[in-house]
């Protein structure tokens, strides 16, 4: 996603099991309705936040509104976990009849959705929308897939390192300034205040994994004429895996607790107080300030491998698509232009810290709100991506690198034979792909 960066990623994002290559892809290749009715009830799939009322909120106003502008439509929304949105979208693909007519999705997901025919191309009433020549044009390349256009920005997300100000400051500690600084000091806290997680990590973490990898050089695939192959088993690859999953342990997050967490699992660990330090998103602000660490907490960019260096976060997010099977086609465009509108994604910004996908909406968040700093910071410093490629719908929806992360952390197999592994099945994906 995603990103979330959701996030995303997720763009959150991003976990469940269930996708294979056969089973993903719609059992039709056109499921499009062919009508465009002007009126009706208009389905919306939007994801759950971790602390959802400020998100709804904003979207109960923007519905209202579409709502009194539009006589005879009615919007329904459903807000559905991240954690099983693989499932729920195979499903709507697969049914058209049951599907929304508009979605929530981590940008990661893009090339996947269409692929399996499921996202409307929306490239004519995209460029025909004014507020889209503002549109970062990275937040663009993710809702785009080999030139057309299949949705809205809806907003960018990238993680950087949260931390616990009081408890830094009893026991004398300063923001680590690298990778191995980070684990030093997370020891530091574990030890000297035990009912605390060093550094919260996450064994379904995934996007939080990434920066490890990326920071010692590695990469999940390798691209070359359009072809990817796997690559997260490679040497750099894998330094950068045994630097993340050696934080599993008593002396900083527990593996027999940790494993099994996810990203959301481990935003709600640190707001809850039970962490000194944690990795989450510009997206996670609102679920933090909402917690028991309001006022007791700074964030900086996540660290390098030296000092000064930050390393490489994922680029995340999230965008707004209209569902080809949509019989409600030109409503749906509408409402997912309001939706993702310069308005709405300043509100949303106010409500839960996302960072809005328009540069110059972006900028006025920015002198308005000091906390974006270390978030436009990190996102300044240089981003990654995942592959763009269909194939990583099914690598992400099949735990593959979860369970990689999680085979290490428990013991059943070496840093080598898990990354291997990994990378088989990786190379699975893509060759499915084509």
């Amino acid at each position: 996603m995603n990103l979330s960066a959701r996030t995303t990623v997720s763009l959150a994002a991003l976990l469940v099991a269930g996708l294979t290559a056969t089973s993903c892809a719609p059992g039709t290749s056109d499921n499009s309705s062919g009508g465009d009715e002007k009126s009706g009830t208009l389905r919306v799939w939007l994801f759950q936040e971790v602390d959802n009322t400020p998100k709804q909120k904003v979207v109960d106003s923007v519905v209202a509104a579409f709502e009194k502008e539009h006589e005879g439509t009615e919007v329904e929304v459903e807000y559905i976990p991240v954690d099983t949105r693989a499932e729920r979208m195979k499903s709507a693909f697969n049914d058209p009849e049951s599907a929304p007519d508009i979605v929530e999705y981590g940008n990661t997901d893009t090339a996947g959705y269409v692929n399996d025919g499921g996202l409307a191309d929306i490239t004519e009433e995209f460029k025909a929308w004014k507020e889209a020549a503002d549109t970062d044009p990275t937040a663009q390349q993710s809702v785009t897939v080999d030139g057309k256009i299949y949705g809205a920005p809806f907003f960018v997300g990238v993680r950087s390192l949260y931390y616990r100000t009081d408890v830094f400051q009893e026991l004398g500690l300063k923001p680590p300034a690298t990778m191995d600084e980070l684990a030093t000091t997370a020891k530091k806290i574990r030890k000297a205040e035990p009912e605390l997680y060093g550094f919260a990590v996450g064994g379904a973490q995934t996007f939080a994994a990434l920066p490890y990898i990326w920071a010692n050089g590695g990469e999940l695939a390798e691209e070359s004429g359009g072809k990817y192959t796997a690559a997260i088993d490679s040497a750099a690859a894998q330094k950068g895996i045994k630097a993340f999953t050696s934080l599993f342990d008593d002396d900083n997050c527990p593996a027999a607790k940790c494993a099994s967490m996810t990203g959301n699992d481990v935003v709600t660990a640190f707001a809850a107080g039970k962490a000194g330090m944690a990795l989450g998103g510009d997206f996670n602000h609102q679920a933090v300030e909402a917690g028991k660490v309001k006022g007791k907490y700074a964030v900086v960019p996540l660290p390098g491998l030296t000092a000064g260096s930050i390393a490489p976060a994922f680029a995340g997010g999230n965008n707004i698509g209209v569902l080809k099977s949509t019989s409600h086609r030109t409503l749906a465009v509408d409402l997912m232009e309001q939706l993702a509108s310069k308005k709405t994604q300043g509100e949303l910004f106010d409500a839960m810290g996302f960072l809005p996908t328009f540069k110059s909406v972006r900028e006025e968040t920015a002198t308005k709100e000091p906390f974006v700093a270390p978030f436009i910071k990190t996102l300044g410093a240089g981003t990654k991506f995942v592959p763009a490629s269909p194939a990583w719908s099914q690598i992400d929806s099949s735990l593959v690198l979860p369970t990689m992360f999680q085979e290490i952390i428990s013991g059943k197999k070496d840093v080598a034979a898990a990354s291997a592994e990994a990378a088989k099945k990786m190379n699975d994906a893509f060759s499915s792909a084509g």
